[in-house]
């Protein structure tokens, strides 16, 4: 995955050198890493000068980190870095622990086979990401997991549901992905999940959700 950058932002900063079509990564590595820091303010022009970029590629990007709550836009005002609630993302985790383990059992008994392969598949191109993908590749493959989880359990409402809770706090590589090790076990979380489908175990499966929302 790509390294971190650790020279901090600022109008004497050296430019980072971005390769096509990067900025929306080479933001969210600097969100990551700590140099865009919470409740930042990101300026247009000092990205244009920090990524050697343009505005629209600039606009473009934070757009799309808009949409994923990594930064927030204030109209009128601009966009600013996300900056975590505690208590919000607290009772966000109590929510989707009360639905998601409320639907364990029906995940369980609706799997077949050919929901179990493309539950591995797609936790294996997550667990392909962590060593070649970005961190917004990878942001993309852990909710593609999670939908077609909770497809399983025959409601499209609630993979909706939880899919705009989850995004109502900063998103899973900033709130949950501090450090590599997270991340890959983050990975072998999704492969405990297969593991309890297939033996049809709705105990393990709901102990399985419960540590990967908790961050156990």
């Amino acid at each position: 995955m790509t390294a971190d950058r650790t020279q901090a932002a600022g109008a004497g900063d050296e430019a980072v050198t971005p390769t096509p079509g990067d900025v929306t990564e080479l933001i969210l590595q600097d969100i990551m890493a700590g140099i865009l820091a919470p409740g930042s303010w990101l300026k247009q022009i000092d990205l244009e000068r920090r990524y050697g970029c343009t505005r629209q590629e600039v606009r473009r990007a934070l757009d799309r980190l808009a949409q994923k709550r990594l930064v927030q836009h204030v109209p009128n005002r601009g966009y600013h870095v996300h900056a975590p609630d505690g208590r919000q993302a607290s009772e966000i985790a109590e929510i989707r622990l009360i639905l998601e383990i409320g639907v364990a059992g029906r995940i369980v008994l609706n799997a077949g086979a050919p929901d179990v392969a493309q539950l591995r598949h797609l936790a294996n191109e997550f667990d392909r990401l962590v060593l070649e993908g970005t961190l917004m590749e990878l942001y993309e493959a852990n909710l593609a997991f999670h939908s077609a989880l909770l497809a399983l359990a025959g409601n499209r409402e609630l993979v909706e549901l939880v899919t705009d809770i989850r995004r109502r706090t900063s998103s899973a590589p900033v709130s949950q992905w501090r450090t590599r090790a997270r991340i890959e076990q983050s990975g072998r979380e999704h492969h405990q999940m297969i593991a309890a489908i297939e033996r049809r175990d709705g105990d393990a499966l709901k102990d399985a959700i419960t540590h990967h929302i908790l961050q156990r």
